[in-house]
């Protein structure tokens, strides 16, 4: 399954055959500071970010006494 198929029903419009678009309703509102999910994934993401510059650095050369 397609990542479109997540999105879009099995129905689509008579005339252009494109598919129809699932629709929910949602609530927004602002908040005052990120949420707890927000927190960890962003500590989460530095983590990786860190791990992966870290990798693509180049080995420390050591010489041989």
């Amino acid at each position: 399954e397609s990542g479109a198929n997540v999105i879009t029903t099995d129905s689509s419009d008579w005339a252009t055959n494109c598919p129809e678009y699932k629709v929910t309703a949602v609530q927004v509102m602002p908040v005052a500071q990120p949420s707890d999910w927000q927190r960890a994934y962003a500590r989460f993401n530095a983590e990786q970010l860190d791990l992966l510059e870290r990798r693509a650095a180049p080995a420390p050369v050591t010489t041989g006494k």
